[in-house]
């Protein structure tokens, strides 16, 4: 039954509403009145077959669900919480071959493999490299901004750091970075008709990419290398990945760990902008808090989706086997419950449980700790290399059922 405080057919689904806002006002009479709220949806307009899902709203229902696989399935209708009507059931079926869409004990399996490529040993090899390459990513922007100083922040600095992060942890040349931001980005940007992406062509996308990663891990075989692919295709004796599980996990990176990260660099930098005390607080004194409040406040993520495997209940609501659980994580990281005045951006934040990782439990985020090295060297070297950035307009948002994104944000040189 719809909750009465609520705009009517109000659904935190919809690419127009997220194209438009984080509806945070919703999500907080929801955490307030109907913490776990039936969503109800036209049958299949999800690419579902059925007529809704469950809102999880608060943080500790979304970190229950999270940390309990047994009841809530990643692998029965995938994590994705909404598709595009037009596609198919096969097409849903094939995504389960990635690794955010399995359950135990598969997942585990090749989790335990590919968290080969994330141990804080392989996080400190990219250290150099990487903040060679963030300065270098802020000193090119710079040196090409327009005669008025103005340039695009998303695709001049927000997305190359997470792209070149990825070829260097796995060997792919960087001169094809550009490749794989073009098919990531026809991957997501399905629900964004500027972009005039049809689901077939994210399908192509998506399999270009598979094909080039499995093509990458076939000579990794036949030529072991030292690096990260060889690691996870090529170990002997201790279980590697076959070509195409490769080819899935690079497509997961390319999502999970290129669109997620741009978008949290992306919304920190706007924070920042429209913060100026947090601004400059930075630029003095480089907090260790900050990259962790960044991807509170942005969440780049704002929901995925769970299955229920058997009759349960969820914060004292009774769910059934097969329903859809959302988890919203939007809404979970400003849960007042957990987080003082979680309506303020604050660097010095202490302690910051945020669920921008996800909510614990199997799929806690492998790469969190690239991401926050990330965030941290792009924002070091904007803030000493483009320390008087501003603002020339407010950020053009992605339409997408469930990425938080920017794709436009102007700034300036000197503003």
């Amino acid at each position: 039954m719809p909750c009465p405080h609520l705009p009517e057919g109000f659904d935190a689904t919809d690419p127009d509403l997220l194209q438009s806002r984080i509806p945070l006002p919703e999500f907080a009479r929801l955490r307030q009145t109907a913490p776990v709220w039936w969503c109800p949806q036209p049958r299949g307009i999800t690419g579902f077959d059925d007529e809704g899902y469950w809102a999880v709203t608060r943080h500790a229902d979304v970190k229950y669900v999270s940390t309990h696989p047994e009841l809530f399935s990643s692998t029965e209708n995938t994590a994705i919480i909404r598709f595009n009507e037009h596609i198919t059931r096969d097409q849903i079926e094939v995504q389960k071959l990635i690794m955010i869409n399995m359950d135990p004990p598969e997942h585990t399996r090749v989790r335990q493999i590919v968290q080969r490529g994330f141990t804080p040993r392989a996080i400190r090899a990219l250290q150099t490299a990487l903040c060679e390459r963030a300065r270098a990513i802020v000193e090119e922007a710079k040196r090409n901004a327009a005669a008025d100083g103005s340039f695009d922040f998303v695709s001049q600095v927000a997305v190359e750091l997470p792209l070149q992060a990825i070829a260097e942890l796995i060997g792919v040349p960087q001169e094809d970075r550009a490749r794989i931001f073009d098919w990531s980005n026809k991957m997501i940007a399905y629900d964004d008709p500027e972009y005039a992406i049809t689901e077939e062509i994210g399908a192509e996308a998506a399999m270009e990419l598979i094909g080039y990663s499995m093509n990458l891990a076939a000579e990794r075989k036949k030529c072991p290398a030292q690096d990260i692919v060889t690691q996870l295709v090529a170990a002997e004796g201790q279980g590697n990945l076959s070509s195409d599980e490769f080819g899935f996990f690079v497509l997961l990176l390319a999502v999970a760990g290129n669109e997620t990260t741009r978008n949290a660099i992306s919304h920190g930098m706007h924070a920042f902008l429209t913060h100026p005390e947090e601004w400059e607080l930075f630029k003095r004194e480089r907090p260790a808090t900050a990259a962790e409040e960044i991807v509170r406040w942005a969440t780049p993520v704002v929901s995925f989706q769970r299955t229920a495997t058997q009759d349960t209940e969820i914060g004292g609501q009774k769910v059934r086997r097969g329903d859809r659980i959302g988890l919203f994580y939007s809404s979970a990281n400003n849960d007042p419950e957990v987080f003082e005045n979680p309506e303020v951006f604050d660097i010095t934040r202490d302690p910051n449980p945020h669920l921008g990782f996800g909510g614990g439990g199997p799929h806690f985020c492998l790469g969190k700790s690239l991401a926050i090295n990330e965030i941290e060297l792009i924002f070091n070297a904007l803030a000493d290399e483009l320390p008087d950035l501003g603002l020339v307009g407010e950020p053009r948002r992605l339409r997408a059922a469930w990425l938080n994104g920017i794709k436009e944000l102007r700034v300036r040189v000197g503003s």
